[in-house]
């Protein structure tokens, strides 16, 4: 088999950018066979290609024999219910984020994946800029010694109130089981485990329609504790029209920060932790050599896809499997109860807390927005 062959469910804005991705060329080992969507009109894009078939109930595109795999990126509930079919056909799932809403339903996935034997990806695309690639090969390698603190302000997720009217769904514990953690920045969630690994506890302050008319949250501040006493402080909304977007790491050994498309890198020449104890003077600091990285943004989305390919057809990695979608909803879900219960959460989850929550918000929810 020299390509895979991919069904894709879902044709809204990212199941169709995902489409001509693979169209365009941009997936050599990837062909477009079948396509789903329950609004027929949706998939008048495949209409110009005959190779293409459509469906409107994705079972029958799954059992019809015409693909290999399955690219899902339908609305954040049905993206479990999508993939457990697909593993009791054996067929590989590539999913968008989140990979589901709550951590039960991950979780449970991964062990459908690994019990059919097939494999089971999320679309990370972030992890394919060279900037965060470059800060997780630092960090990993020690060159920043032992790991102090970590520092994300992710503001520059501006919508609004037009954004939020435009669908029923959207912004709502029914539609969408969240707001900004759930919707805009899961992505940074992903990177924050990926590049400085995963919080034992979490604090966390979830204002829920503090900038716009939507029962969900829309600014979130949430504080993060590591094993060996490293800290973690990542704030995020979709309520500045100014935003930023500034990810700082400290170490023992240096710093580094992320902006404007820009890796800098500050290198302590001395350990800050034996510098303080030997240093005869009391304002004295380290000496430090300085470094930066620039490089284009990649197109993320093919990237993802064909690494994804390449890894059912040649057994390579992927640029995220089926468990990191459980580590960044983890964090999400552990914030989620956090802030609803004005205290600490642990981290694994306690999942039947985080359900029991969210289908008590889900049951009292008005059908018309806050």
């Amino acid at each position: 088999m020299e390509k895979i062959r991919l069904g894709i469910v879902g044709l809204g804005n990212m199941g169709s950018g995902h489409f001509y991705n693979v169209m365009g060329g941009k997936c050599p080992s990837v062909k477009v066979t079948a396509v789903c969507d329950i609004i027929a009109d949706k998939m008048e894009k495949a209409n110009a290609h005959p190779e293409v078939v459509c469906f409107t109930d994705y079972i029958e595109m799954l059992d019809s024999g015409l693909v290999d795999a399955v690219l899902i990126a339908v609305p954040h509930y049905d993206h479990p219910t999508v993939a457990k079919e697909c593993f009791k056909r054996r067929i590989h799932v590539l999913t968008e984020k989140p990979a589901g809403v709550y951590a039960r339903q991950v979780r449970e996935m991964n062990e459908a994946a690994e019990k059919s034997g097939v494999k089971f990806g999320i679309m990370f695309n972030q992890r394919t800029n060279p900037m965060y690639a470059k800060a997780r090969e630092i960090v990993s390698s020690g060159q920043l010694g032992e790991l102090k603190r970590m520092v994300w302000i992710i503001t520059n997720w501006y919508r609004t109130q037009a954004y939020y009217d435009s669908g029923s769904w959207r912004a709502t514990w029914n539609g969408e089981g969240g707001g900004v953690l759930l919707n805009q920045a899961p992505h940074n969630l992903d990177l924050w485990q990926w590049i400085f690994g995963m919080p034992k506890r979490v604090r966390a302050f979830c204002e829920f329609g503090k900038y716009h008319n939507i029962g969900v949250e829309d600014d979130v501040t949430i504080f993060g504790e590591y094993e060996n006493g490293a800290t973690a402080a990542f704030i995020t909304t979709t309520g500045d029209a100014c935003g930023t977007n500034r990810l700082e790491i400290t170490g023992d050994r240096g710093k580094i920060v992320i902006e404007h498309g820009k890796l800098s890198w500050w290198k302590l020449e001395t350990p800050e932790r034996e510098f303080c104890f030997t240093s005869k003077e009391g304002f004295a600091t380290p000496s430090t050599t300085y470094e930066e990285f620039t490089a284009p943004e990649p197109e993320g989305h093919p990237e993802v896809l064909e690494a994804f390919a390449q890894s059912i057809l040649k057994g390579t990695e992927m640029i995220a499997d089926g468990k990191e979608g459980l580590n960044s909803l983890s964090i999400s879900n552990a914030a989620y109860i956090s802030a609803w219960t004005n205290d600490w959460a642990d981290i694994p989850t306690d999942e039947a807390l985080f359900e029991k929550h969210l289908n008590e918000l889900c049951k009292n929810e008005k059908s018309s927005k806050k």
